[in-house]
């Protein structure tokens, strides 16, 4: 994979945290540049952090709103930078992804889409019909959808090892309090877009759903509510969704637990069962662990018992991954710039995830048309 000109555009917590390291990881794969923010002072520390994170011989140039010259289209100008990752607040994203698109640049956006759905439409039918025709590549960085533990989940699952599914549950809880560095981030301690939290990290467990299970959602009916008054507007969602195949199942998204035991307690996990067996996913430290058990059937197709046991016999997988998905959907992108693409990330795809979250903020209880919803 050639060196790629690269700049970074948002400075935050993520951005230092998560995308440096996986960009260090990917070594010669990449050539940062140039970093943007709209404050001198957080391009500035991000560009020195950069430079040792990454161990550039070379300082980055720093972009901002308050430097003459040093603006966003002065950094958008640069012929020599040929893609740029977009770690800024979600209201913020939709106008630069097209601002980067419309000077050239391929684009790796951070998720969600969109603050909305009207939004994530609007911005994705002008992409496939102004900018994707120029070979310009925009993909969402959900990093969840390319995780190698939920691949690997998806494999299993669409390859029929547990046969039809029938039903599926995914519970999320998280423990955000006033000494968080994300409620401390200030576009999240006030939110001016739907659903708080649940819109900036719910969407990673829908993303996961929508990769794994064999057929799309079709609808679901869910209530909203606030748990906890430093989340507003919504910190909690209780669904039941409808698949294409007539699956279905219960999701379960809450930031506003009480206390931290409501988090380690509740065993946050995904689940997906179908007429062979079934799988569960959850996060082990740094790990993604998938386990799979499946009934053990006889030459007739019919389930064996285990006379000494008293039980149905099944046998047991336990499949184990590093998590290291922003690594992965960088390097899903760059390979999509040069050519290779492998349908990871694509806007149309994480569109569904913003449309499950606002029919559930939105629902009331009464059934959503997820499809409709989507497409408008």
């Amino acid at each position: 994979m050639p060196a790629h000109g690269l700049a970074i555009l948002g400075s935050g917590i993520f951005a230092k945290e998560a995308h440096l390291p996986a960009l260090a990881a990917l070594g010669g794969a990449v050539d940062v540049k140039a970093v943007y923010s709209r404050s001198r002072k957080s391009s500035t520390e991000f560009a020195e952090a950069a430079q040792e994170k990454l161990g550039l011989k070379h300082k980055l140039d720093v972009y901002n709103e308050e430097d003459e010259g040093r603006s966003l289209d002065s950094l958008l100008a640069r012929p020599d930078i040929k893609a740029v990752i977009v770690v800024l607040p979600i209201t913020l994203q939709p106008d630069i992804v097209r601002k980067a698109l419309a000077a050239g640049k391929h684009v790796l956006s951070e998720k969600p889409v969109a603050p909305d759905v009207a939004s994530g439409r609007a911005l994705i039918e002008e992409y496939e019909a102004k900018y994707k025709p120029q070979g310009l590549v925009w993909r969402v960085a959900e990093n969840f959808e390319t995780e190698p533990g939920f691949q690997a989940a998806q494999r299993i699952v669409h390859g029929g090892k547990l046969g039809t599914i029938k039903y599926y549950n995914a519970r999320a809880y998280s423990w955000v309090d006033t000494h968080s560095k994300w409620y401390n981030t200030p576009w999240r301690t006030v939110p001016d877009y739907q659903g708080g939290f649940l819109l900036d990290g719910g969407v990673h467990t829908i993303a996961v759903l929508r990769k794994v299970l064999p057929s799309s959602f079709t609808s679901l009916s869910a209530y909203a509510s606030l748990a906890k008054d430093i989340l507003k507007p919504h910190d909690t969602i209780n669904a039941v969704v409808a698949s294409d195949d007539n699956s279905h199942g219960i999701i379960e998204l809450s930031w506003g637990t009480p206390v931290q035991s409501r988090v380690t307690e509740a065993h946050s996990s995904i689940s997906i069962t179908g007429d062979k067996g079934w799988l569960e996913a959850t996060r082990v430290g740094e790990n993604i662990r998938v386990v799979v058990r499946t009934a053990v059937l006889d030459e007739n197709g019919k389930p064996v018992w285990d006379e000494e046991k008293k039980l149905w016999k099944e046998t047991e997988e336990v499949i184990e991954e590093k998590s290291c998905g922003v690594e992965k959907e960088i390097e899903s992108w760059l390979r999509a710039v040069d050519g290779e693409d492998d349908g990871l990330d694509a806007p149309r795809g994480t569109l569904v995830d913003v449309a499950f979250i606002e029919a559930a903020l939105n629902s009331k209880g009464t059934p959503v048309d997820l499809k409709k919803l989507v497409t408008g």
